[in-house]
């Protein structure tokens, strides 16, 4: 029995990590995105005037970018948590059948440390999509 729930731990790691790198790469894909479409009509609108159009446009892309960014954060938050209690009861079940000698606790600061590294890397691209095209207009 004990064997399925390793098992089980474990799966639910590589779900948890799947899903991160998604919210990670689907969060920086679309802040890039809205920087260039973003920054494209605020060129336009700096050359040949704004209009009703261009702010609706830029605030909609706007709107887009503080919700994904919300979503990729809180979704991030709550991997850490998840990827920290799976790990907590690895641990235990490693100290309970006396192998905990094999698996190193200090792995779960890198783990946070990492996870800390991603959310940056989500809310600076974020802020970059979100201040740049307002400079150039």
């Amino acid at each position: 029995m004990i064997e399925r729930v390793h098992e089980h731990i474990i799966d639910e790691l590589r779900t948890n990590t799947r899903t991160d790198t998604i919210f990670v790469l689907t969060a920086i894909a679309l802040n890039l995105l809205t920087l260039g479409v973003n920054s494209g009509v605020a060129a336009e609108a700096s050359r040949v005037g704004p209009d009703p159009t261009t702010f609706i446009v830029m605030f909609t892309f706007v709107a887009l970018l503080i919700v994904i960014n919300f979503v990729a954060e809180v979704g991030l938050i709550r991997g850490r948590q998840t990827r920290e209690k799976l790990l907590n009861g690895l641990l235990k079940m490693y100290k309970d059948h006396d192998v905990d000698g094999y698996y190193d606790p200090s792995l779960l600061s890198g783990y946070r440390t990492r996870y800390n590294l991603f959310m940056l890397a989500v809310l600076f691209t974020g802020l970059v999509a979100l201040i740049i095209p307002f400079v150039v207009m």
